[in-house]
């Protein structure tokens, strides 16, 4: 991997990862399996649809659709999981499936061409697809989670009443190329 266009990728999913673990690891295991009503997913189910997703998407995807003839996507959105420790595991599943398979492509192979449901992208086209899938979803995840942590919820992000702090502390580095996560991840090592 030598482009600047993957590693940034890359670096865009770690984020999302992180942000979906840190708003995940504020709940009790009960709050991961509310739903608001029956048309709205928990966050288990949205977990459970993420993981399926990544595993079909991202499982030999140079060489074959992605979406697998053994993915059963309305499955995903039914309860599946009995345990917190369940529901990660898959979690982990998918995004170490997603992570290694980028890690593992070249700049050479950017504009091969792979398909999904038989729909035709370039790899570049197809990894931009599921960057705007997987935050939309990790969305969902942040926002379920941060009503049901109520008052009890930490930030993710620049605090309330604290973009003064924090642009002060950004403006204060001396001018560098670097990704916006660069900090972040710093501040969070495992991510």
């Amino acid at each position: 991997m030598n482009t600047s266009y993957l590693a940034s990728a890359i670096k865009q999913f770690e984020y999302y990862k992180m942000l979906g673990e840190k708003a995940i690891a504020q709940l009790p295991d009960a709050a991961l399996f509310w739903q608001y009503n029956e048309e709205s997913n928990s966050i288990a189910l949205i977990v459970n649809h993420i993981g399926g997703n990544m595993l079909s998407r991202f499982t030999d995807f140079l060489t074959t659709d992605g979406e697998k003839p053994w993915r059963n996507r309305d499955a995903e959105f039914e309860d599946s999981f009995k345990s917190r420790e369940e529901m990660m595991a898959h979690w982990n599943k998918g995004w170490d499936r997603l992570l290694t398979t980028l890690r593992d492509l070249r700049d050479e192979q950017l504009e091969t061409l792979v398909y999904i449901r038989n729909d035709g992208h370039t790899v570049m086209e197809a990894i931009n697809r599921q960057l705007a899938h997987y935050p939309y979803h990790i969305g969902q995840i942040v926002y379920i989670a941060k009503m049901a942590a109520n008052e009890k919820w930490e930030s993710l992000s620049i605090p309330r009443n604290k973009s003064g702090d924090y642009n002060t502390q950004k403006f204060n580095q001396e001018k560098s190329r670097r990704h916006f996560t660069d900090d972040l991840i710093k501040a969070n090592p495992g991510y």
